[in-house]
């Protein structure tokens, strides 16, 4: 403001001509509406990452595998192949710790692994963009168990050697809704410093996490979760408009780890053996479908149409008011959006999420196909939904989709994206393009 008020006081005190003054205000103007105004986000391109076939294994032999380390009871094999049997999942990737005789779930291993997935996806987002790696101003590395050493994200800057100022987070414990915080803390940034790229990496540590007891409600996440991990470029640039695929158009984020029981249904901890692993309890089911009808509540008005609002409205007023007994509105979400990426935490979550917003199965493909091909990836398993849909084409400029993420803590966030042109699958390359015709299968 003092930009302004110096040349209004010269003015008036008669050492400053009109013309002047207007000229030096108009600068002003300009400046201040550059400074402030909110700047597009866009998505440049994102790059999964799909490990190698030797590295893909069958329910049978994850079960051997587990065997020959010798600490699981026969009761706690029949409970794992029972999870395996309902998870949705087919043959899907494992870390190579997994396939050494025995498994060898060291630090080493671990480091090996997130190496092999954070700079392979990385490095075909590079090839893909063509962006020099000096023009990154900003990183973002989410990972919710692994957290060494110097940090993942000190990695990713040791690796590529990206300048000596560029602004680093490492996100950890934040569970498989990372992605969109991350997402959420980029866009954030990216409105307060101009003409810049974000890099954000999620990923999480299959090695590393591994649970070598027999606690039941800490079985589970051996049985869903498998290696994978994404990058993605955001920038806000406008010269970026025209060859970025997507525009970021709301992020919407919900906690519930006010409330006891969300905050210990994903909970890592050490069983009654001193050995550590996440418990996942039957309160998760519970508090996911509490946090998405709050995230709901918030998301709502940004997207759906006038007519949708109303009818909402009117059956709340209705039930809350009038006191009739009245079986609460679904917003229809189809109206607002063309493709939902919903987080493949396992067959459960996706059947209650489609139920709850009432989904078709073409709606719902892209998850449940994610599921079975790659297993729960956690925070990176949205990208490998969105890339299903590329490779089947299905993504036409002005499209609008839903990315809904949940995650320890608890938590549940949305991301909300427009495409700014039509996604040729003939051009694109991902983990989908080479088998894409053999999908959708049935599952398992």
């Amino acid at each position: 403001m003092s930009l302004f008020l110096t040349p209004l006081l010269v003015l008036f005190s008669g050492h400053l001509s009109s013309a002047i003054f207007c000229s030096m205000l108009m600068i002003f103007l300009a400046t201040y509406y550059y400074r402030t105004r909110h700047r597009k986000v866009f998505l440049v391109d994102f790059a999964c990452y799909k490990p190698e076939d030797a590295l893909m294994g069958t329910h049978e032999v994850l079960l051997e595998r587990a065997k020959l380390l010798g600490v699981f009871s026969e009761e706690s094999m029949a409970f794992q192949k029972k999870i395996l049997e309902k998870s949705g999942i087919g043959k899907s990737y494992f870390p190579q710790a997994f396939w050494t005789l025995p498994p060898d779930p060291c630090m080493a291993n671990a480091r090996e692994e997130t190496e092999m997935v954070v700079f392979g996806a990385i490095d075909n987002l590079l090839a893909k963009t063509a962006v020099m790696v000096k023009d990154i101003g900003i990183l973002i590395v989410n990972c919710s168990l692994f957290n060494p050493t110097p940090s993942l994200a000190t990695t990713v800057v040791n690796r590529y050697k990206l300048r000596n100022n560029i602004l680093s987070y490492n996100l950890g414990g934040m569970g498989c809704s990372a992605g969109i915080i991350s997402i959420d803390l980029a866009k954030t940034l990216l409105q307060v410093h101009p003409n810049c790229y974000a890099l954000v990496i999620s990923t999480e540590n299959i090695t590393h996490g591994w649970y070598s007891g027999n606690t039941r409600s800490m079985l589970v996440s051996n049985c869903l979760f498998r290696m994978g991990g994404a990058a993605i470029l955001l920038s806000n640039r406008v010269s970026d408009h025209c060859s970025s695929k997507y525009e970021l158009i709301h992020t919407v984020r919900t906690h519930k780890g006010t409330d006891d029981r969300g905050y210990t249904c994903a909970y890592q901890e050490e069983d009654d053996n001193g050995r550590v692993g996440v418990k996942l309890t039957k309160d998760l089911a519970t508090t996911a479908g509490d946090a998405l009808k709050t995230n709901i509540a918030t998301l709502a008005p940004l997207v759906l149409p006038v007519s949708e609002q109303l009818a909402f409205f009117a059956n709340l007023v209705r039930r809350k008011v009038l006191k009739m007994k009245i079986k609460p509105y679904t917003p229809n979400f189809k109206l607002a959006f063309e493709h939902f990426c919903i987080h493949a935490g396992g067959r459960a979550v996706l059947d209650n999420i489609q139920k709850n917003l009432e989904l078709t199965d073409w709606h719902m493909e892209p998850s449940r196909m994610a599921l079975y091909k790659f297993g729960n990836t956690s925070s990176s398993s949205l990208w490998y939904e969105l890339a299903y849909s590329e490779a089947k084409g299905r993504i036409k400029k002005g499209d609008h989709l839903w990315q809904i993420a949940f995650g320890s803590g608890f938590k549940c966030n949305s991301g909300i994206w427009r495409a700014l042109r039509n996604v040729d699958p003939a051009m694109e390359g991902n983990p989908w393009t080479a088998e894409i015709d053999r999908f959708p299968v049935q599952e398992p």
